[in-house]
């Protein structure tokens, strides 16, 4: 977390709506497959390359290459394999949680729920 509103995945900083956490703190970030909407190269915060692509019934299932990472994302429009294309995500669908300081108090965390 770089600081309130702001988390940095991957070197590249996203805008969330996150505050509290502090300044320069290790968070975890989850962002749903379904929470990332796939838009023109240039118009997202990061651009990758469709690698793969599933048919649901219902949505897509995309694999995105970006950042050396393969980025999951769900949609309803089809993009071919090959396809070089932005990855957006609104700020409300960034989700910031504590990272436990050790395995220890990830344990905790785990028996406490």
């Amino acid at each position: 977390m770089l600081k309130d509103e702001l988390v940095e995945i991957l070197g590249i900083p996203f805008t969330c709506v996150d505050t509290g956490f502090g300044q320069n703190v290790p968070v975890d970030v989850v962002i749903r497959p379904e929470d990332m909407e796939l838009v023109a190269p240039g118009d997202g915060t990061i651009e990758g390359d469709v690698i793969s692509l599933i048919f649901k019934g219902v949505h897509w299932e995309i694999e995105i290459l970006a950042l050396g990472f393969e980025w999951l994302v769900h949609t309803t429009q089809m993009h071919p394999v090959g396809s070089h294309v932005g990855i957006k995500v609104d700020p409300f669908n960034i989700q910031i949680m504590k990272k436990p300081e050790s395995e220890d108090e990830e344990r905790m965390a785990e028996i406490d729920e």
